[in-house]
């Protein structure tokens, strides 16, 4: 198929019912490079005439009227025989699951403590998945991914609004297509180095350059500093003495980035601690280190969060002040081998 100039050109329509078009959509150089193929969008019209701006509206990745009209959960469940499927005991599954990490949330939590984030971690599963639980009742929007290539694949099958968060070890090399690529990366939470800092906010800005007028020069990349608060040996993380001079570069020499807070991966054997009533070492920890970087900044505490806890240790974590969880298996069961992993699912009709 020849490629034409148009960011998006109409192939053939689906037959089912004559009113229902697919569209490729021709990717960026710099998305292509990675070797992701062409996505297809199928949109349902409501009448026989194509809107005059649909290409226009198409090559516009903030247009509300996209978001609504081409990714709506429903519509990707339910209009289109060739799009995504969610399968309905699957859904059923993942929504308790999640109910029941929510209630317990709410449990540990002080009537007087901001709401506590709850990213759902779904790396290693389809994207069927993260589908279900965007989608109604719940219609949750923070994920996390560990993987840059799993993360940009999913990006690309779902719909615009999910708020994406990179919590995976992060390469220098990575940092730049990361922030380009993902206009609906909501935050990094695992940057420990300048460098790593100063690559992002290339990678914004190239990103607000070569999307000019499309919505995102106002928006920043959200970043969490990562603390190694346990001392362990290959683990990430800065030392906690040396947060400070992080936060510091970040808000001063980043300005496509917010600071949002600190970040901590706490120790097995103290969030095993944690579990049976003990407060975790590494939390406290982190709330030191909190505190004290906002001191060493001049700016209130509230202005920086705590990203902390997770499936073995959540409600520890809230009990410390945590203002976000990362739960992943909690949610999702167990993951697949890496290899084995599928980004999109094969979901079958029922019958009868």
């Amino acid at each position: 198929m020849r490629r034409p100039a148009a960011p998006a050109c109409p192939e053939t329509p689906v037959p089912a019912t004559g009113r229902s078009l697919a569209y490729l959509i021709y990717l960026p150089e710099s998305v292509k490079a990675t070797g992701i193929a062409p996505v297809r969008i199928y949109m349902t019209l409501t009448s026989p005439k194509l809107p005059e701006d649909l290409h226009s509206r198409l090559a516009s990745p903030l247009d509300p009227s996209l978001s609504s009209s081409m990714t709506d959960p429903a519509h990707s469940a339910a209009n289109n025989d060739s799009e995504m499927k969610i399968d309905p005991t699957r859904a059923k599954t993942l929504n308790e699951n999640l109910s029941s990490i929510l209630t317990r949330i709410a449990s540990a939590s002080s009537p007087s403590h901001p709401p506590t984030r709850l990213v759902a971690v779904s790396k290693l599963k389809p994207a069927n998945d993260i589908l279900a639980l965007h989608a109604p009742p719940h219609s949750h929007l923070h994920f996390g991914e560990n993987y840059q290539q799993e993360l940009l694949s999913k990006s690309l099958l779902l719909p615009r609004e999910i708020r994406w968060h990179f919590i995976g070890a992060l390469q220098t090399n990575k940092c730049k297509p990361l922030a380009e690529q993902i206009p609906n990366l909501w935050c990094v939470e695992s940057v420990d180095t300048v460098k790593k800092a100063d690559q992002l906010e290339k990678g914004r800005r190239a990103l607000c350059e070569s999307e000019e007028g499309k919505g995102y020069e106002g928006v920043l990349l959200r970043v969490f500093v990562q603390v190694n608060t346990s001392g362990e040996e290959g683990k990430s993380g800065v030392e906690p003495g040396e947060a400070a001079g992080l936060c510091r570069h970040v808000r001063e020499q980043c300005p496509r980035l917010k600071l949002q807070g600190v970040m901590t991966i706490g120790a097995i054997a103290r969030s095993r601690a944690a579990g049976e009533g003990a407060e975790n070492e590494d939390f406290v920890k982190l709330r030191e280190v909190r505190d004290g970087v906002a001191g060493e900044l001049g700016i209130p505490v509230q202005e920086l969060e705590l990203s902390m806890g997770m499936s073995d240790d959540f409600e520890s974590a809230v009990r410390c002040g945590s203002n976000e969880v990362r739960v992943g298996s909690t949610i999702f069961g167990e993951r697949p081998a890496k290899k084995d992993a599928q980004i999109k699912e094969a979901v079958q009709d029922r019958k009868g």
